[in-house]
Protein backbone atom coordinates (compact mmCIF):
# COMPACT_ATOMS: atom_id res chain seq x y z
CA UNK A 1 0.00 0.00 0.00
CA UNK A 2 1.39 3.40 -0.97
CA UNK A 3 2.12 5.72 1.93
CA UNK A 4 0.48 9.13 1.92
CA UNK A 5 2.57 11.78 3.61
CA UNK A 6 0.90 15.06 4.43
CA UNK A 7 4.17 16.35 5.84
CA UNK A 8 6.60 16.75 2.95
CA UNK A 9 10.28 17.53 2.96
CA UNK A 10 9.88 20.04 0.16
CA UNK A 11 8.84 23.56 1.11
CA UNK A 12 6.64 25.23 -1.49
CA UNK A 13 4.91 22.16 -2.87
CA UNK A 14 1.12 22.21 -3.12
CA UNK A 15 0.21 20.53 0.10
CA UNK A 16 1.68 17.10 0.42
CA UNK A 17 4.38 14.66 -0.51
CA UNK A 18 3.62 11.16 -1.70
CA UNK A 19 6.02 8.27 -1.75
CA UNK A 20 5.58 4.61 -2.47
CA UNK A 21 6.57 2.28 0.33
CA UNK A 22 8.30 -0.22 -1.95
CA UNK A 23 8.59 1.49 -5.30
CA UNK A 24 9.69 4.67 -7.03
CA UNK A 25 8.66 8.13 -5.80
CA UNK A 26 5.55 9.64 -7.32
CA UNK A 27 5.49 13.05 -8.95
CA UNK A 28 3.79 15.85 -7.02
CA UNK A 29 2.13 18.92 -8.49
CA UNK A 30 -0.51 21.45 -7.55
CA UNK A 31 -4.01 20.15 -8.13
CA UNK A 32 -7.31 21.91 -8.40
CA UNK A 33 -9.90 19.72 -10.12
CA UNK A 34 -12.10 22.72 -10.80
CA UNK A 35 -9.47 24.34 -13.04
CA UNK A 36 -7.20 21.54 -14.27
CA UNK A 37 -8.24 19.14 -16.97
CA UNK A 38 -5.86 16.36 -15.95
CA UNK A 39 -4.27 15.30 -12.69
CA UNK A 40 -2.82 12.30 -10.93
CA UNK A 41 -5.09 10.23 -8.66
CA UNK A 42 -2.53 10.01 -5.87
CA UNK A 43 -1.89 13.76 -5.94
CA UNK A 44 -5.61 14.37 -5.61
CA UNK A 45 -5.76 11.84 -2.75
CA UNK A 46 -3.00 13.77 -0.99
CA UNK A 47 -4.89 17.00 -1.60
CA UNK A 48 -8.02 15.43 -0.07
CA UNK A 49 -6.15 14.88 3.18
CA UNK A 50 -4.05 18.03 3.06
CA UNK A 51 -7.09 20.29 2.71
CA UNK A 52 -7.82 19.52 6.38
CA UNK A 53 -4.70 21.44 7.37
CA UNK A 54 -3.82 23.79 4.53
CA UNK A 55 -5.51 26.60 2.67
CA UNK A 56 -4.14 26.70 -0.85
CA UNK A 57 -1.54 25.75 -3.42
CA UNK A 58 1.44 27.64 -2.00
CA UNK A 59 1.43 28.32 1.74
CA UNK A 60 1.35 30.10 4.05
CA UNK A 61 -0.55 32.46 1.76
CA UNK A 62 -1.00 32.88 -1.98
CA UNK A 63 -2.96 30.79 -4.46
CA UNK A 64 -5.70 30.10 -1.94
CA UNK A 65 -8.31 27.43 -2.55
CA UNK A 66 -11.21 29.84 -2.17
CA UNK A 67 -11.54 33.55 -2.83
CA UNK A 68 -11.56 35.01 0.66
CA UNK A 69 -8.93 35.94 3.23
CA UNK A 70 -6.80 32.81 2.88
CA UNK A 71 -5.71 32.77 6.50
CA UNK A 72 -9.37 32.67 7.53
CA UNK A 73 -10.39 30.05 4.97
CA UNK A 74 -8.99 26.79 6.31
CA UNK A 75 -11.07 23.79 7.31
CA UNK A 76 -9.95 23.76 10.93
CA UNK A 77 -10.02 27.49 11.59
CA UNK A 78 -13.45 28.02 10.04
CA UNK A 79 -15.07 25.09 11.84
CA UNK A 80 -13.29 25.95 15.10
CA UNK A 81 -14.54 29.54 14.97
CA UNK A 82 -18.17 28.54 14.52
CA UNK A 83 -18.00 25.80 17.14
CA UNK A 84 -15.94 27.58 19.79
CA UNK A 85 -15.93 31.39 19.63
CA UNK A 86 -19.66 31.81 20.47
CA UNK A 87 -19.41 29.55 23.53
CA UNK A 88 -18.33 29.66 27.16
CA UNK A 89 -14.77 28.59 26.35
CA UNK A 90 -12.94 31.58 24.90
CA UNK A 91 -13.14 35.15 23.67
CA UNK A 92 -11.42 36.72 20.65
CA UNK A 93 -9.71 39.96 21.64
CA UNK A 94 -9.66 41.56 18.19
CA UNK A 95 -13.25 42.75 18.23
CA UNK A 96 -12.69 44.91 15.15
CA UNK A 97 -12.13 41.82 12.96
CA UNK A 98 -14.84 40.96 10.45
CA UNK A 99 -17.98 39.61 12.16
CA UNK A 100 -16.15 38.83 15.40
CA UNK A 101 -18.58 40.77 17.67
CA UNK A 102 -21.48 38.96 16.01
CA UNK A 103 -19.85 35.52 16.34
CA UNK A 104 -18.62 35.95 19.92
CA UNK A 105 -21.92 37.54 20.97
CA UNK A 106 -24.25 35.16 19.05
CA UNK A 107 -25.85 37.84 16.91
CA UNK A 108 -24.91 36.89 13.35
CA UNK A 109 -27.20 37.19 10.34
CA UNK A 110 -27.50 35.72 6.84
CA UNK A 111 -24.76 38.05 5.55
CA UNK A 112 -22.15 36.80 8.03
CA UNK A 113 -18.75 36.46 6.36
CA UNK A 114 -17.49 33.88 8.85
CA UNK A 115 -20.39 31.52 8.31
CA UNK A 116 -19.88 31.92 4.56
CA UNK A 117 -16.15 31.12 4.80
CA UNK A 118 -16.88 27.84 6.57
CA UNK A 119 -19.71 26.96 4.18
CA UNK A 120 -17.42 27.61 1.20
CA UNK A 121 -14.56 25.54 2.63
CA UNK A 122 -16.74 22.53 3.31
CA UNK A 123 -18.28 22.78 -0.15
CA UNK A 124 -14.89 23.13 -1.87
CA UNK A 125 -13.52 20.09 -0.04
CA UNK A 126 -16.55 17.99 -0.96
CA UNK A 127 -15.92 18.92 -4.60
CA UNK A 128 -12.41 17.48 -4.24
CA UNK A 129 -13.73 14.30 -2.68
CA UNK A 130 -16.41 13.79 -5.32
CA UNK A 131 -13.90 14.41 -8.10
CA UNK A 132 -11.55 11.81 -6.67
CA UNK A 133 -14.34 9.25 -6.30
CA UNK A 134 -15.56 9.81 -9.85
CA UNK A 135 -12.03 9.60 -11.22
CA UNK A 136 -11.22 6.31 -9.46
CA UNK A 137 -14.49 4.45 -9.93
CA UNK A 138 -13.89 0.79 -10.78
CA UNK A 139 -10.21 0.78 -9.82
CA UNK A 140 -9.11 -2.18 -7.72
CA UNK A 141 -6.27 -3.06 -5.38
CA UNK A 142 -5.46 -0.45 -2.77
CA UNK A 143 -8.05 1.91 -4.26
CA UNK A 144 -10.55 0.03 -2.09
CA UNK A 145 -8.94 1.71 0.92
CA UNK A 146 -8.30 5.05 -0.71
CA UNK A 147 -11.87 5.41 -1.91
CA UNK A 148 -13.26 4.43 1.50
CA UNK A 149 -11.03 7.02 3.17
CA UNK A 150 -12.23 9.77 0.83
CA UNK A 151 -15.82 8.72 1.40
CA UNK A 152 -15.13 9.03 5.11
CA UNK A 153 -13.72 12.54 4.66
CA UNK A 154 -16.81 13.46 2.67
CA UNK A 155 -19.09 12.06 5.41
CA UNK A 156 -17.12 14.08 7.97
CA UNK A 157 -17.71 17.26 5.99
CA UNK A 158 -21.41 16.50 5.59
CA UNK A 159 -21.51 15.94 9.36
CA UNK A 160 -20.21 19.50 9.82
CA UNK A 161 -22.90 20.78 7.47
CA UNK A 162 -25.56 18.88 9.42
CA UNK A 163 -24.26 20.04 12.78
CA UNK A 164 -23.74 23.70 11.88
CA UNK A 165 -26.58 24.33 9.42
CA UNK A 166 -28.93 21.37 9.86
CA UNK A 167 -28.72 20.81 6.10
CA UNK A 168 -26.24 20.71 3.24
CA UNK A 169 -25.98 21.64 -0.43
CA UNK A 170 -25.68 18.00 -1.41
CA UNK A 171 -23.83 16.41 -4.32
CA UNK A 172 -21.99 13.12 -4.70
CA UNK A 173 -19.75 11.61 -7.34
CA UNK A 174 -22.70 10.75 -9.58
CA UNK A 175 -23.42 14.43 -10.21
CA UNK A 176 -21.73 16.47 -12.91
CA UNK A 177 -19.94 19.75 -12.24
CA UNK A 178 -22.86 21.54 -13.88
CA UNK A 179 -25.46 20.13 -11.49
CA UNK A 180 -26.58 22.49 -8.76
CA UNK A 181 -26.47 20.92 -5.29
CA UNK A 182 -29.80 19.87 -3.86
CA UNK A 183 -30.87 20.57 -0.30
CA UNK A 184 -30.57 17.59 2.02
CA UNK A 185 -31.09 18.09 5.71
CA UNK A 186 -32.48 16.86 9.01
CA UNK A 187 -33.51 13.23 9.06
CA UNK A 188 -32.65 12.72 5.37
CA UNK A 189 -29.05 13.90 5.73
CA UNK A 190 -28.69 12.09 9.05
CA UNK A 191 -29.77 8.82 7.46
CA UNK A 192 -27.51 9.36 4.45
CA UNK A 193 -24.43 9.86 6.66
CA UNK A 194 -25.50 6.92 8.85
CA UNK A 195 -25.84 4.62 5.83
CA UNK A 196 -22.64 5.89 4.23
CA UNK A 197 -20.57 5.26 7.36
CA UNK A 198 -22.12 1.82 7.79
CA UNK A 199 -21.23 0.90 4.21
CA UNK A 200 -17.68 2.19 4.17
CA UNK A 201 -16.58 0.82 7.55
CA UNK A 202 -16.07 -2.64 6.04
CA UNK A 203 -13.99 -1.10 3.22
CA UNK A 204 -11.51 0.74 5.42
CA UNK A 205 -8.25 -0.50 6.87
CA UNK A 206 -8.76 -2.33 10.19
CA UNK A 207 -9.32 -0.30 13.36
CA UNK A 208 -6.07 1.14 14.67
CA UNK A 209 -4.04 0.51 11.53
CA UNK A 210 -2.86 4.10 11.27
CA UNK A 211 -2.28 5.22 14.87
CA UNK A 212 1.36 4.19 14.55
CA UNK A 213 4.19 5.54 12.40
CA UNK A 214 2.96 3.53 9.43
CA UNK A 215 0.69 5.82 7.38
CA UNK A 216 -0.01 8.04 10.39
CA UNK A 217 -2.60 10.64 9.48
CA UNK A 218 -4.86 8.42 7.40
CA UNK A 219 -8.38 7.37 8.37
CA UNK A 220 -9.06 3.72 9.18
CA UNK A 221 -12.17 1.98 10.48
CA UNK A 222 -11.62 3.43 13.95
CA UNK A 223 -12.15 6.96 12.62
CA UNK A 224 -15.39 5.88 10.93
CA UNK A 225 -16.66 4.19 14.10
CA UNK A 226 -15.98 7.29 16.19
CA UNK A 227 -17.60 9.68 13.74
CA UNK A 228 -20.57 7.31 13.47
CA UNK A 229 -20.92 7.24 17.26
CA UNK A 230 -20.77 11.04 17.34
CA UNK A 231 -23.52 11.19 14.74
CA UNK A 232 -25.69 8.76 16.70
CA UNK A 233 -25.18 10.65 19.97
CA UNK A 234 -26.54 13.78 18.29
CA UNK A 235 -29.38 11.97 16.52
CA UNK A 236 -32.19 13.55 18.52
CA UNK A 237 -30.92 17.05 17.71
CA UNK A 238 -30.27 16.36 14.04
CA UNK A 239 -33.65 14.72 13.35
CA UNK A 240 -35.75 17.00 15.56
CA UNK A 241 -36.53 14.11 17.89
CA UNK A 242 -37.55 11.66 15.14
CA UNK A 243 -34.58 9.35 15.82
CA UNK A 244 -32.89 8.60 19.13
CA UNK A 245 -29.90 6.40 18.32
CA UNK A 246 -28.32 6.32 21.78
CA UNK A 247 -28.09 2.53 21.79
CA UNK A 248 -26.30 2.69 18.44
CA UNK A 249 -23.79 5.10 19.99
CA UNK A 250 -23.18 2.55 22.75
CA UNK A 251 -22.76 -0.30 20.27
CA UNK A 252 -20.31 1.63 18.10
CA UNK A 253 -18.18 2.81 21.02
CA UNK A 254 -18.25 -0.71 22.50
CA UNK A 255 -16.72 -1.99 19.26
CA UNK A 256 -14.12 0.76 19.21
CA UNK A 257 -13.09 0.33 22.84
CA UNK A 258 -13.12 -3.48 22.82
CA UNK A 259 -10.84 -3.52 19.76
CA UNK A 260 -7.91 -2.67 22.03
CA UNK A 261 -6.39 -0.68 19.18
CA UNK A 262 -6.10 2.59 21.11
CA UNK A 263 -4.94 3.75 24.53
CA UNK A 264 -5.54 6.91 26.51
CA UNK A 265 -2.33 8.92 26.83
CA UNK A 266 -1.51 8.54 30.51
CA UNK A 267 2.25 7.94 30.85
CA UNK A 268 4.18 11.05 31.95
CA UNK A 269 7.30 12.06 30.07
CA UNK A 270 9.89 14.64 31.11
CA UNK A 271 7.42 16.42 33.36
CA UNK A 272 4.57 16.43 30.83
CA UNK A 273 1.38 14.52 31.60
CA UNK A 274 -0.05 12.09 29.09
CA UNK A 275 -2.80 14.61 28.35
CA UNK A 276 -0.33 17.43 27.69
CA UNK A 277 1.66 15.23 25.29
CA UNK A 278 -1.37 14.99 22.99
CA UNK A 279 -0.91 18.64 22.00
CA UNK A 280 2.88 19.01 21.67
CA UNK A 281 5.19 19.41 18.71
CA UNK A 282 6.35 15.79 18.59
CA UNK A 283 2.90 14.23 18.99
CA UNK A 284 3.43 12.46 15.65
CA UNK A 285 6.56 10.71 16.98
CA UNK A 286 5.50 10.09 20.57
CA UNK A 287 3.77 6.69 20.79
CA UNK A 288 1.90 7.77 23.95
CA UNK A 289 0.14 10.51 21.98
CA UNK A 290 -0.19 8.51 18.76
CA UNK A 291 -2.05 5.62 20.42
CA UNK A 292 -4.83 7.99 21.49
CA UNK A 293 -5.02 10.00 18.27
CA UNK A 294 -7.44 8.25 15.93
CA UNK A 295 -7.16 10.90 13.20
CA UNK A 296 -4.79 13.88 13.28
CA UNK A 297 -4.55 16.85 10.97
CA UNK A 298 -0.90 16.68 9.95
CA UNK A 299 1.11 19.85 10.54
CA UNK A 300 4.76 20.70 10.08
CA UNK A 301 6.66 23.95 10.62
CA UNK A 302 8.42 23.67 7.27
CA UNK A 303 6.11 22.01 4.81
CA UNK A 304 2.55 22.75 5.91
CA UNK A 305 2.66 26.45 6.67
CA UNK A 306 -0.65 28.23 6.99
CA UNK A 307 -2.59 30.49 9.34
CA UNK A 308 -5.57 28.21 9.80
CA UNK A 309 -4.24 25.09 11.52
CA UNK A 310 -1.87 24.50 14.41
CA UNK A 311 -0.44 27.96 13.91
CA UNK A 312 -3.87 29.38 14.67
CA UNK A 313 -4.15 27.41 17.91
CA UNK A 314 -0.65 28.19 19.17
CA UNK A 315 -0.22 31.79 18.01
CA UNK A 316 -3.71 33.02 18.88
CA UNK A 317 -3.32 31.92 22.51
CA UNK A 318 0.04 33.63 23.12
CA UNK A 319 1.15 37.18 23.87
CA UNK A 320 4.71 38.46 23.63
CA UNK A 321 6.46 37.97 26.96
CA UNK A 322 4.78 34.69 27.87
CA UNK A 323 7.28 31.97 28.78
CA UNK A 324 7.47 28.80 26.72
CA UNK A 325 5.58 30.46 23.87
CA UNK A 326 7.12 28.14 21.28
CA UNK A 327 6.56 30.74 18.57
CA UNK A 328 7.76 34.21 17.71
CA UNK A 329 4.34 35.01 16.26
CA UNK A 330 2.17 35.85 19.28
CA UNK A 331 -1.17 37.12 18.01
CA UNK A 332 -2.74 37.90 21.42
CA UNK A 333 -6.25 36.84 20.38
CA UNK A 334 -7.93 33.87 22.09
CA UNK A 335 -8.20 33.86 25.88
CA UNK A 336 -10.37 31.90 28.29
CA UNK A 337 -13.81 33.06 29.33
CA UNK A 338 -14.20 32.83 33.13
CA UNK A 339 -16.73 30.02 32.74
CA UNK A 340 -14.06 27.73 31.31
CA UNK A 341 -11.72 28.44 34.22
CA UNK A 342 -14.56 27.71 36.64
CA UNK A 343 -14.89 24.19 35.21
CA UNK A 344 -11.61 23.54 37.05
CA UNK A 345 -11.85 26.23 39.76
CA UNK A 346 -15.55 26.56 40.68
CA UNK A 347 -14.85 29.49 43.01
CA UNK A 348 -12.61 31.19 40.48
CA UNK A 349 -9.58 30.79 42.75
CA UNK A 350 -7.04 29.96 40.04
CA UNK A 351 -3.47 31.01 40.98
CA UNK A 352 -2.98 34.39 39.29
CA UNK A 353 -0.24 37.02 39.29
CA UNK A 354 -0.97 40.39 40.84
CA UNK A 355 0.86 43.64 40.33
CA UNK A 356 3.75 43.43 42.81
CA UNK A 357 6.17 45.70 40.97
CA UNK A 358 8.01 42.89 39.25
CA UNK A 359 10.00 44.33 36.34
CA UNK A 360 11.74 41.29 34.92
CA UNK A 361 11.86 41.04 31.16
CA UNK A 362 13.80 37.91 30.24
CA UNK A 363 12.08 34.58 29.94
CA UNK A 364 14.27 33.11 32.68
CA UNK A 365 13.35 35.94 35.06
CA UNK A 366 9.63 35.50 34.36
CA UNK A 367 9.80 31.73 34.80
CA UNK A 368 11.62 32.12 38.13
CA UNK A 369 9.23 34.79 39.44
CA UNK A 370 6.15 32.80 38.38
CA UNK A 371 7.46 29.78 40.27
CA UNK A 372 8.37 31.86 43.33
CA UNK A 373 4.86 33.35 43.49
CA UNK A 374 3.13 30.05 42.68
CA UNK A 375 1.40 31.32 39.54
CA UNK A 376 3.06 29.23 36.84
CA UNK A 377 1.19 26.53 34.94
CA UNK A 378 2.64 23.84 37.19
CA UNK A 379 1.05 25.60 40.18
CA UNK A 380 -2.28 25.90 38.31
CA UNK A 381 -2.25 22.16 37.57
CA UNK A 382 -1.50 21.32 41.19
CA UNK A 383 -4.24 23.62 42.48
CA UNK A 384 -6.78 22.20 40.04
CA UNK A 385 -5.91 18.60 40.80
CA UNK A 386 -6.45 17.88 37.11
CA UNK A 387 -3.82 17.38 34.39
CA UNK A 388 -6.09 19.10 31.88
CA UNK A 389 -5.99 22.55 33.52
CA UNK A 390 -3.37 23.86 31.08
CA UNK A 391 -3.69 27.57 31.81
CA UNK A 392 -1.28 30.40 32.46
CA UNK A 393 -1.97 33.45 34.63
CA UNK A 394 1.57 34.43 35.54
CA UNK A 395 3.54 37.62 34.94
CA UNK A 396 4.56 36.99 31.34
CA UNK A 397 2.98 39.47 28.94
CA UNK A 398 1.14 41.38 31.67
CA UNK A 399 -1.23 40.93 34.59
CA UNK A 400 -4.41 39.06 33.65
CA UNK A 401 -7.99 39.15 34.90
CA UNK A 402 -10.39 36.29 35.48
CA UNK A 403 -13.31 38.22 33.98
CA UNK A 404 -13.86 41.59 32.37
CA UNK A 405 -16.43 44.15 31.33
CA UNK A 406 -14.75 44.56 27.94
CA UNK A 407 -13.46 42.14 25.32
CA UNK A 408 -10.72 43.83 23.34
CA UNK A 409 -7.68 43.04 25.49
CA UNK A 410 -5.93 39.67 25.55
CA UNK A 411 -5.19 40.17 29.25
CA UNK A 412 -8.94 40.33 30.01
CA UNK A 413 -8.80 36.60 30.69
CA UNK A 414 -6.56 33.69 31.62
CA UNK A 415 -4.32 32.29 28.87
CA UNK A 416 -4.82 28.79 27.49
CA UNK A 417 -1.51 26.92 26.98
CA UNK A 418 -2.94 23.57 25.93
CA UNK A 419 -1.39 23.72 22.45
CA UNK A 420 2.40 23.79 22.28
CA UNK A 421 5.11 24.09 19.66
CA UNK A 422 7.46 22.45 22.15
CA UNK A 423 8.79 18.89 22.02
CA UNK A 424 8.60 16.53 24.98
CA UNK A 425 12.28 15.67 24.50
CA UNK A 426 13.36 19.31 24.58
CA UNK A 427 14.64 19.18 21.02
CA UNK A 428 14.34 21.89 18.41
CA UNK A 429 11.20 22.26 16.33
CA UNK A 430 11.31 22.83 12.59
CA UNK A 431 10.36 26.49 12.90
CA UNK A 432 9.77 29.15 15.56
CA UNK A 433 6.69 30.58 13.88
CA UNK A 434 4.81 27.70 12.25
CA UNK A 435 4.24 24.78 14.65
CA UNK A 436 4.98 21.10 14.23
CA UNK A 437 2.04 20.08 16.45
CA UNK A 438 -0.46 17.85 14.69
CA UNK A 439 -4.08 18.66 15.53
CA UNK A 440 -5.86 15.65 17.14
CA UNK A 441 -9.11 15.91 15.18
CA UNK A 442 -10.49 12.60 16.47
CA UNK A 443 -9.14 11.01 19.61
CA UNK A 444 -9.95 7.99 21.71
CA UNK A 445 -11.16 9.89 24.80
CA UNK A 446 -14.28 10.86 22.86
CA UNK A 447 -15.36 7.21 22.74
CA UNK A 448 -15.61 7.03 26.55
CA UNK A 449 -17.54 10.28 26.97
CA UNK A 450 -19.81 9.41 24.04
CA UNK A 451 -20.60 6.05 25.58
CA UNK A 452 -21.04 7.65 29.00
CA UNK A 453 -23.54 10.20 27.74
CA UNK A 454 -25.44 7.64 25.64
CA UNK A 455 -25.70 5.30 28.63
CA UNK A 456 -26.85 8.17 30.82
CA UNK A 457 -29.60 9.07 28.34
CA UNK A 458 -30.64 5.40 28.31
CA UNK A 459 -30.91 5.42 32.12
CA UNK A 460 -27.74 3.41 32.78
CA UNK A 461 -26.15 5.87 35.19
CA UNK A 462 -23.69 3.43 36.79
CA UNK A 463 -22.20 2.51 33.42
CA UNK A 464 -22.03 6.18 32.46
CA UNK A 465 -20.27 7.08 35.70
CA UNK A 466 -17.67 4.37 35.15
CA UNK A 467 -16.76 5.77 31.73
CA UNK A 468 -16.54 9.35 32.98
CA UNK A 469 -14.19 8.18 35.71
CA UNK A 470 -11.95 6.45 33.16
CA UNK A 471 -11.39 9.89 31.65
CA UNK A 472 -10.97 11.59 35.03
CA UNK A 473 -8.53 8.93 36.24
CA UNK A 474 -6.34 9.50 33.20
CA UNK A 475 -6.27 13.20 34.15
CA UNK A 476 -5.39 12.37 37.78
CA UNK A 477 -8.63 14.07 38.80
CA UNK A 478 -10.74 12.82 41.72
CA UNK A 479 -13.35 10.31 40.49
CA UNK A 480 -16.98 11.34 40.71
CA UNK A 481 -19.30 9.41 43.02
CA UNK A 482 -22.53 10.59 41.40
CA UNK A 483 -23.36 11.78 37.90
CA UNK A 484 -25.71 14.48 36.67
CA UNK A 485 -26.40 16.12 33.33
CA UNK A 486 -24.32 19.08 34.49
CA UNK A 487 -21.43 16.78 35.37
CA UNK A 488 -21.53 15.35 31.84
CA UNK A 489 -21.52 18.65 29.96
CA UNK A 490 -18.80 19.98 32.26
CA UNK A 491 -16.67 16.90 31.66
CA UNK A 492 -16.99 17.36 27.91
CA UNK A 493 -15.58 20.86 28.39
CA UNK A 494 -12.76 19.84 30.72
CA UNK A 495 -11.60 17.14 28.32
CA UNK A 496 -12.10 18.87 24.96
CA UNK A 497 -11.95 22.64 25.53
CA UNK A 498 -10.76 24.57 22.48
CA UNK A 499 -10.87 21.46 20.30
CA UNK A 500 -13.60 22.83 18.08
CA UNK A 501 -16.74 21.09 19.35
CA UNK A 502 -18.23 23.03 22.29
CA UNK A 503 -21.23 24.54 20.48
CA UNK A 504 -22.27 21.08 19.30
CA UNK A 505 -22.10 19.67 22.84
CA UNK A 506 -24.02 22.60 24.33
CA UNK A 507 -26.69 22.23 21.65
CA UNK A 508 -27.19 18.60 22.57
CA UNK A 509 -27.85 19.60 26.19
CA UNK A 510 -30.15 22.46 25.11
CA UNK A 511 -27.71 24.93 26.66
CA UNK A 512 -26.35 26.87 23.69
CA UNK A 513 -29.34 29.19 23.25
CA UNK A 514 -32.13 30.00 25.68
CA UNK A 515 -31.61 30.63 29.36
CA UNK A 516 -30.87 27.17 30.74
CA UNK A 517 -27.18 28.08 30.86
CA UNK A 518 -25.91 31.66 30.67
CA UNK A 519 -22.20 32.46 30.58
CA UNK A 520 -20.11 35.62 30.43
CA UNK A 521 -20.74 37.56 27.23
CA UNK A 522 -23.39 35.17 25.95
CA UNK A 523 -25.56 37.43 23.80
CA UNK A 524 -22.89 40.14 23.82
CA UNK A 525 -23.28 41.49 27.38
CA UNK A 526 -20.80 41.01 30.26
CA UNK A 527 -23.11 38.97 32.51
CA UNK A 528 -24.61 37.04 29.60
CA UNK A 529 -28.23 36.81 28.57
CA UNK A 530 -30.81 34.53 26.99
CA UNK A 531 -30.36 34.01 23.24
CA UNK A 532 -33.11 33.11 20.77
CA UNK A 533 -33.27 29.46 19.70
CA UNK A 534 -32.92 30.20 15.98
CA UNK A 535 -29.19 30.67 16.65
CA UNK A 536 -28.89 26.92 17.24
CA UNK A 537 -28.28 26.75 13.49
CA UNK A 538 -26.26 29.07 11.31
CA UNK A 539 -27.85 30.85 8.34
CA UNK A 540 -27.36 29.59 4.81
CA UNK A 541 -25.16 32.31 3.26
CA UNK A 542 -27.18 34.85 1.33
CA UNK A 543 -25.00 34.36 -1.75
CA UNK A 544 -25.83 30.66 -1.86
CA UNK A 545 -29.54 31.33 -1.49
CA UNK A 546 -29.34 33.80 -4.38
CA UNK A 547 -27.29 31.50 -6.62
CA UNK A 548 -28.90 28.15 -5.88
CA UNK A 549 -32.72 27.98 -5.98
CA UNK A 550 -32.55 24.51 -4.42
CA UNK A 551 -31.46 25.92 -1.06
CA UNK A 552 -33.85 27.41 1.50
CA UNK A 553 -32.98 29.64 4.43
CA UNK A 554 -33.03 28.42 8.02
CA UNK A 555 -35.80 29.83 10.26
CA UNK A 556 -35.14 33.17 11.89
CA UNK A 557 -32.91 34.58 9.17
Amino acid sequence: MKKIFIKTAFLGLMTAGLTASCSKDLDIHSIDPQSEATYDDMSLLAKAYATLGLTGQQGPAGKGDISSDEGESGFYRTTFNLQTLPTDECNWAWQTDTDIPQITGISWNKSSKRTMWCYQRLGFDITLFNTYLKNTEGKGGDYKYYRAEVRFLRALHYWYFLDLWGKAPFKDETNSMADLPVEKGGKDLYQWIDAELTALESEMAPTGSFCTANDYGRADKGAALLLHARLALNSEVYTNGQIKDYQKAVTLTNELISSGAYQLASTPKNGYSGYAQLFMADNDENTVAMKETILPIRQDGLSTRCYSGANYLVSSTRIAGMPYAGTKNCWSCNYARPDLIKKFFPSGNIPMATDDGFAGTTEAEIIAHDAEKGVDTKSVLAAAGDDRALFYAGFGGGIRKLSTDKLNNFLDGVSVVKFQNIRTDGGATHDVEFPDMDIPLLRYAEAFLTRAEAQYRLGNTAAALADVNVIRTRANATPLTTLSEQDLIDEWSREFYLEGRRRSDLNRFDMFTGGKYVWAWKGGVPAGQTVDSHFNLYPIPADDINNNPNMTQNPGY
